[in-house]
């Protein structure tokens, strides 16, 4: 059984890997992957995005043994942090 302090079904990975995001419009932009999970991510970026916004995002690995990471997801949460905002998503699909 599961220590209350612990809800999630997935374990959150530590990532800080920089991360490129593209917005339903087209528009590219870098942003920091926080940490990761199989279901979801947490992004810094700069600016605010709105949630429910689908974004897909690439993150590369630091070597090439590693395809990259390509993700559909949506945004579930946007919050100020320091320069930028703090990006809770959701991974709808991942297509690499």
């Amino acid at each position: 059984m599961k220590d209350y302090s612990e809800k999630r079904d997935f374990h959150r990975m530590h990532v800080e890997s920089d991360i490129e995001i593209t917005d339903s419009k087209g528009r590219t932009y870098a942003g920091t992957c926080k940490d990761l999970s199989a279901t979801g991510m947490q992004l810094f970026v700069h600016n605010p995005v709105a949630v429910g916004e689908e974004l897909t995002t690439t993150l590369h690995p630091s070597n090439d043994q590693f395809p990259p990471l390509e993700t559909i997801c949506e945004i579930v949460r946007c919050e100020p942090e320091g320069e930028g905002f703090l990006l809770g998503a959701n991974i709808s699909e991942v297509t690499r």
